[in-house]
């Protein structure tokens, strides 16, 4: 059975890896705020104290870390590709720069003779718990074939290009989801300060063409004002920094993505960074006070 070590147990990586466990591997994991790691070391994870010591033997190392110099941090600094075994197989499910996973990828291979993928995810906690995410993967195609099993586990992985081209198709994900949760905030504050029911308006659109998974998850939240995170402002603002970057790199002009970057910043200035991303829903509403959506009181994270 594939040995898997498993750095980053926080909101994705915690049910991923649990899924990991549940499905039968001997997984390792390692997170630097230990305590996290509770949960799925009473599923039957062993815990490592340090990166190294977590790689240290692993057929397969999953990387669900917060961002790019982080995981370089880890792999490269940390001692987790030091600890790795020539063969063996790192995959980085984190939303980094693509540059950043080429990087990584060639490093790997020409320093440690160990492959790489880059495999970024979408679906939030609710997917990452359900095993749905969808799971964009950049590699060699043996490689990806090799990591099909296991990342069928936690999703539906698609191969999507060479190194690097996960992290790209992440951004073009993220670019649409941040886009959508822009509009869906935009419609419900509309409704509501023209007199109709937000709630009776969501219902009444969706399944016609403005239906979406954005408009039926943070639109209720939305409604709801529920807003503890399933995946923070300032991460996604940190992906709509790398859209950028990618599309000055192609020397693209992309105004939707600028405009939804300019709201998500504004969002994590006024506080926001850790609400759920459907929170821009408040940074909208700062900008037309006092309209609201709905009279609930909101609900926002206390850490």
């Amino acid at each position: 059975m594939t040995a898997i070590a498993f750095l980053g147990i926080g909101l994705m990586g915690d049910p991923m890896s649990s899924n990991l466990v549940k499905a039968g591997y001997p997984v390792t994991v390692w997170n630097r705020s230990v305590a996290k790691t509770d949960p799925v070391v009473k599923l039957g994870a062993k815990r490592a104290d340090s990166p190294e010591a977590a790689t240290r033997g692993a057929d397969l190392v999953i990387l669900m870390l917060e961002n790019g110099p982080i995981v370089r941090d880890v792999l490269f600094q940390q001692g987790a590709a030091k600890g790795l075994k020539p063969g063996a197989l790192v995959i980085d499910m984190s939303s980094i720069p693509p540059d950043y996973a080429k990087e990584h990828a060639r490093r790997l291979k020409a320093e440690f003779k160990v492959d790489h993928l880059d495999a970024p995810v979408s679906g939030g906690t609710v997917g990452a718990a359900a095993a749905t995410l969808a799971i964009m993967a950049g590699g060699e195609p043996a490689v990806f074939e090799r990591a099909r099993p296991i990342l069928e586990k936690m999703g539906r992985p698609t191969l999507v290009g060479p190194a690097g081209s996960g992290q790209l198709a992440k951004l073009c994900n993220q670019a649409i989801v941040g886009i959508n949760i822009i509009a869906v905030s935009e419609a419900l504050l509309l409704a509501a300060a023209g007199g109709a029911d937000p709630a009776a308006v969501r219902k009444a659109i969706t399944g016609g063409f403005a239906d979406s998974m954005i408009l039926q998850v943070h639109g209720q939240r939305m409604i709801e004002r529920k807003f503890l995170p399933g995946g923070r402002s300032q991460v996604h603002l940190k992906d709509l920094n790398s859209v950028m970057d990618a599309a000055h790199a192609s020397k693209l002009t992309l105004p939707l993505s600028e405009k939804t970057r300019e709201i998500f910043k504004y969002l994590v200035e006024i506080g926001g960074g850790r609400y759920d991303q459907s929170a821009a829903l408040l940074a909208i509403e700062h900008m037309n006070k006092p309209a609201r959506v709905g009279t609930a009181p909101d609900t926002l994270p206390t850490d």
